[in-house]
């Protein structure tokens, strides 16, 4: 009959775009386009130049959706650090694990986690998600000063490490992981070798503590744990470098989100922090060491 009413129709005109058992293949979600989202695990600088806010500026400025974790609220400005108050061990994997389990991102980076038992959240809540994890350790300050205690790096060793994909430590924070002074580029290789041994898949040295202009930072895997991948930049003259660490690692965080194997990651991670220090280097902000221009030339928000 002519006035019969189609079910399916109905369904189909008033329930478009609603998951409807039975009825996916009028669903919008069933071919729905998506962000690509990072997510970032660091502690909160309320001055806006490193920690959390770097990378949700450096995952914003590369096109993918930011998410974050804050393990820490900090006192800072450009003069410094004056206070730092750790969030509950179980409101960071509370966080982590309301993330994880919605918005499912596709790589995730890791900044400043130095007490024992965020430590321990942070690996519990991400040993049964497999994806892409990015380490930047922050364990030695500015001054020389640990940040970490023994028993707490150790738990960062046995614990973390073995869940991460790629560390980015400069070169205290590399001498902090190894247990080796490192004074020349054979000793950086063995640190790094050391480093892969407690089971994380590869291991970025930075050079910025290096004397001379040549900036250069090497790559090892546990793949082919002898070859180091070097890449080779200038030192750029700035007094706005704060939060160029957290610019880095995220930044190659969020190359892997978008796809680039790794040592491409890491070497278009590098030329965008370059070129960040560039953009910012002029400009005064504060009355200290100054921040990175993000968004040089920002990348829309990439949807697939």
């Amino acid at each position: 009959m002519s006035c019969c009413i189609n079910i399916q129709n109905i369904f189909k005109l008033f329930f478009r775009g609603f998951y409807l058992p039975g009825f996916r293949e009028y669903s919008t979600f069933a071919n729905m386009t998506k962000y690509i989202t990072a997510l970032t695990i660091a502690g909160s600088d309320c001055s806006g130049g490193a920690g959390i806010q770097a990378d949700i500026k450096t995952f914003s400025a590369l096109g993918c959706y930011a998410a974050s974790v804050i393990t820490a609220v900090t006192v800072q400005n450009t003069c410094g650090v004056t206070a730092v108050h750790p969030i509950p061990a179980d409101i960071v994997e509370a966080q982590i694990r309301s993330v994880t389990g919605d918005l499912l991102p596709a790589a995730i980076k890791i900044g400043m986690v130095t007490d024992g038992n965020i430590i321990e959240a942070i690996a519990r809540s991400l040993e049964n998600y497999h994806t892409t994890v990015v380490f930047d350790p922050v364990l030695v300050s500015s001054s020389g000063h640990p940040l970490i205690e023994k028993q707490a790096l150790e738990l960062l060793r046995t614990r973390l490490l073995p869940l991460c994909t790629l560390l980015t430590p400069n070169i205290p924070e590399a001498e902090a992981l190894s247990d080796i002074q490192i004074r020349t580029d054979k000793e950086r290789v063995e640190a790094g070798q050391k480093i892969l041994a407690s089971g994380c898949r590869a291991v970025l040295i930075k050079g910025g503590h290096l004397p001379g202009n040549d900036m250069e930072d090497i790559l090892l895997t546990a793949e082919a744990p002898e070859t180091a991948i070097r890449f080779h930049g200038k030192r750029i003259t700035s007094h706005n470098t704060h939060g160029t660490g957290c610019t880095l690692s995220s930044a190659i965080t969020a190359y892997i989100a978008r796809g680039y194997n790794l040592t491409d990651a890491v070497k278009n991670g590098k030329e965008y922090l370059t070129h960040a220090l560039i953009a910012g280097k002029d400009i005064v902000i504060g009355n200290g060491c100054g921040p990175l221009n993000h968004f040089f030339d920002p990348t829309k928000l990439i949807i697939r």
